[in-house]
């Protein structure tokens, strides 16, 4: 499969893939050591923790999956794009890889996606790290109810499969204060360069408006993690997944360690790399 939009000066790992539901999806796999396994969200890719593990290779056995849909992975044009299912997928790749003593880093979707794999096996799982995610019901959150007005829209799957919306400008609009530049954006379009390619992430935004009760339901089972170690990065100028959301994580995880990034936005892995790997390292030189 060629990728001749890739920079492979940025993103130099060689490229791996995982068989499943009759598609390939792929993964990049660094280091030796603990394993340190990264859940990306939309609508990015492994691409978004690069810097990160190319640090922490050094140290750790880093592994980064792309969901079918994103990133280097097949984008079928029909498919279960579900967030559960996803989160089965992820699932069936790490009990295939048998990964042990993980600690697991989510961001966005991957938040619900990976801390649901947690839930039903804390005993693969050390410690979490957790980037502007959640793990509940939005529906009685003000912003929420005005963004599923848009979700509700008959536009959206146009704006989507037609105009390449999500990363093209909810993206780089979520930024804080160090905006992303244009030649990285490239990297973040390009996955999604055909109509046909773009239906995870619309599935995603379809997600938002339909699986809040299966969210809330991950809130309501989280004691099998909720004792945990684990580190929140928060990115405090993201415009949608806000502060409030990192106070709400903090009272149903009580053994937190917690770095606000001040003029990061909901992307601190990719607007402040260094502070992020910084914290990561940090927090497992501790455990």
């Amino acid at each position: 499969m060629k990728h001749d939009w890739l920079n492979k000066s940025e993103y130099p790992f060689p490229s791996k893939y995982f068989h499943i539901n009759g598609h390939k999806l792929h993964y990049i796999e660094e280091g030796q050591g603990e394993t340190i396994l990264f859940i990306h969200g939309t609508p990015s890719w492994s691409f978004d923790f690069r810097y990160i593990m190319k640090e922490l290779r050094k140290t750790h056995r880093c592994i980064a999956i792309d969901h079918i849909g994103f990133g280097l992975s097949d984008k079928p044009g029909k498919y279960d794009y579900s967030t559960q299912h996803h989160s089965r997928t992820l699932e069936a790749f790490i009990a295939e890889k048998n990964l042990q003593d993980i600690t697991l880093v989510v961001h966005d979707f991957g938040g619900p996606i990976g801390l649901n794999v947690a839930i039903k096996h804390p005993g693969r799982i050390k410690n979490m790290i957790v980037l502007n995610s959640w793990l509940w019901s939005s529906k009685a959150d003000p912003d929420f109810i005005k963004v599923s007005k848009v979700l509700n829209s008959p536009l959206l799957p146009f704006l989507y499969r037609y105009l390449n919306f999500s990363p093209k400008f909810i993206l780089p609009k979520s930024f804080g204060d160090n905006k992303l530049p244009k030649a990285l954006l490239s990297q973040y379009t390009k996955p999604f360069q055909n109509k046909s390619e773009r239906m995870g992430a619309l599935a995603f935004a379809r997600s938002l408006l339909n699986d809040q009760d299966w969210f809330e339901s991950l809130w309501q089972t989280k004691q099998p993690i909720a004792n945990k170690p684990t580190l929140f990065i928060w990115g405090m100028k993201d415009p949608v997944i806000k502060p409030a959301y990192l106070d709400k994580f903090l009272t149903g995880f009580p053994n937190a360690t917690t770095v606000k990034l001040e003029t990061a936005g909901h992307f601190p892995q990719e607007e402040q790399p260094v502070k992020v790997t910084n914290a990561i390292r940090s927090f497992l030189s501790l455990l």
